[in-house]
C-alpha cells in the first residue's frame, strides 16, 4: 500500500492507495521571499497544500472567498488592509476558515489584538520554521497555538479571549 496524491483509487502500477485529506493553506504576506520560503516548507509535507498566495489584506479576503482554504497563514502587518482587519473580514465571510497569525512582533498588544480578531494562533516569524507545520495542524484541528517564545501568561489570556 502506498500514499499517493492522485484522486484515483489505484496508482500508476495498479496498487491500492491511501487517500489523505490535505489541509489547504492560503499564504498572506506582503513579502514575496517570505511567501516563497513558506511555500517550500509546506510543499515538503504530504498533508499540507498551498492553494494560493496573497500579497495584501484585500487580496487575502478575496482569495479566501474564492478558494475557501481550510487555513490562512496571515501576516499581521499587510498593506491595503492589515492582517487583523483581513482576519475579521475572512471569518465573517467564511467562518469555517481558520487563521494563524504570523508576525515579527511578540509584543503583548499584538498577540491580544490577534486573539480579538479571531485568529486561532500566533506564530513569531523567527521561530516559525521549527513550529510552522505543527502550528498549522493544531489550528486546523481547532486548537490554539502560540509560539513558545510568547510569555505563558499570554497563552492563558489568548485562550480566554478565544472562548469569549
Amino acid at each position: 500500500m502506498v500514499v499517493f496524491r492522485a484522486k484515483s483509487a489505484k496508482d500508476t502500477k495498479g496498487r491500492n492507495t491511501i487517500f489523505m485529506k490535505r489541509i489547504t493553506v492560503l499564504l498572506a504576506d506582503d513579502n514575496t521571499l517570505v511567501r516563497r520560503d513558506i511555500r517550500k516548507i509546506l510543499e515538503r509535507e504530504d498533508d499540507l497544500e498551498v492553494v494560493g498566495e496573497a500579497k495584501n489584506g484585500r487580496q487575502a479576503v478575496a482569495m479566501v472567498k474564492k478558494l475557501r482554504p481550510a487555513l490562512v497563514l496571515m501576516d499581521i502587518a499587510m498593506p491595503l488592509l492589515s492582517g487583523l482587519q483581513a482576519t475579521r473580514r475572512i471569518l465573517k465571510a467564511v467562518p469555517a476558515t481558520k487563521v494563524l497569525m504570523l508576525s515579527a512582533h511578540s509584543d503583548e498588544e499584538y498577540v491580544e489584538e490577534a486573539a480579538k480578531s479571531g485568529a486561532m494562533g500566533y506564530l513569531i516569524k523567527h521561530t516559525a520554521v521549527d513550529n510552522l507545520c505543527h502550528a498549522i495542524r493544531e489550528v486546523h484541528k481547532g486548537n490554539t497555538f502560540l509560539s513558545p517564545s510568547i510569555p505563558k501568561h499570554l497563552h492563558k489570556q489568548y485562550r480566554k479571549k478565544q472562548m469569549d
